[in-house]
Parts: structure tokens; C-alpha cells; sequence
């Protein structure tokens, strides 16, 4: 997966996660403490958006990312376990 995809494939899990929990994101920016444009770039797949940054938002839809290794490194984003 090149890192467009991947940042692409984060950003559609954070929105998908986001309108499923009907959360603005204005709303979502605030439970993760950044800006708006934040969680558009992150939702967008900016691939320049700051690790910290996206974290906090992945966490505020209630999403983990994860990293693998071993063939071709991979992302994973996960629905957090409650």
C-alpha cells in the first residue's frame, strides 16, 4: 500500500467512524482537542498531518491504529474494544 492509499484509507475510517456516531467535526476536533481543519485534513487523507494529531482524533471516534510488520508493512485501523 503506497502512502497515499494509506493515508487515504485512515482518513476514510476516521469520517466513517465520525458520521456513525453522528458526531460533527467541529464536535470530534474538540473531543480530540485540535482544530477543525485538522480533522479535515485527517479525514481527506493529508498525508502531512502530525502523528499526535491524527491519533487524537483516530481516539476521539473510538479507533486504534495499529502497525504491522513483516512482508510489506501495513496499516490497520481498528474499532477500539469498550
Amino acid at each position: 500500500m503506497n502512502d497515499r492509499a494509506a493515508s487515504q484509507r485512515l482518513g476514510d475510517a476516521a469520517r466513517d467512524r465520525r458520521k456513525h456516531l453522528g458526531l460533527s467535526q467541529a464536535e470530534t476536533a474538540e473531543l480530540a482537542g485540535v482544530a477543525v481543519r485538522t480533522v479535515h485534513a485527517v479525514e481527506t487523507g493529508k498525508s502531512t498531518v502530525r502523528l499526535d494529531a491524527l491519533l487524537a482524533v483516530l481516539s476521539a471516534v473510538g479507533l486504534q491504529l495499529r502497525l504491522e510488520r513483516g512482508n510489506a508493512a501495513r496499516v490497520v485501523v481498528a474499532e477500539r474494544l469498550r
